[in-house]
């Protein structure tokens, strides 16, 4: 979930069956009655290293006996493995919103992390992203600025 920003209820539906040339593809399950968000990642390689080890014939997150878990049962889980860890404060949904934030601070603009997540808007994104690095971003945004040529710096209201 950390490498995809799949929600919870499209997590516990993702298998081998979702990769194909090398991306995990899905269609988001909250807009399938809409427009149907189809989600189309390139694998991390961390991520394949992962998947790569698990059985091909049942969803990655299935149950101990390969059946698929419910959504509810995955977010129950995570809560018993982050208590168990120490981190009372981590949850499913807080692996998705890491994602953006880690994709925000690695450079990727809204639309960008829109494509990874699936999001609709941009304003959750907005939300997932706000406490992303902001001096590393404030640092590549002066970066960029600096790079343009004086021909190309237009200032407002000169004077």
């Amino acid at each position: 979930m950390l490498y995809t920003g799949a929600a919870r209820v499209d997590a516990v539906r993702l298998g081998h069956f979702n990769i194909k040339d090398d991306r995990l593809t899905y269609y988001r399950q909250k807009t399938a009655g809409q427009s149907g968000i189809e989600v189309v990642i390139p694998m991390h390689v961390d991520l394949a290293q992962v998947l790569a080890k698990l059985p091909q014939d049942r969803p990655f997150l299935a149950t101990r006996n390969g059946t698929t878990r419910s959504e509810n049962s995955l977010g129950n889980m995570m809560r018993k493995w982050c208590d168990e860890a120490g981190l009372p404060k981590c949850s499913a949904h807080g692996l998705r919103k890491a994602c953006a934030r880690r994709l925000a601070e690695a450079g990727a603009t809204a639309h960008e992390i829109m494509a990874i997540t699936g999001h609709k808007t941009l304003s959750l994104v907005q939300l997932y992203t706000e406490k992303a690095e902001r001096t590393g971003m404030a640092d590549s945004a002066v970066a960029k600025l600096s790079q343009r040529t004086n021909s190309e710096k237009n200032m407002a209201n000169q004077q």
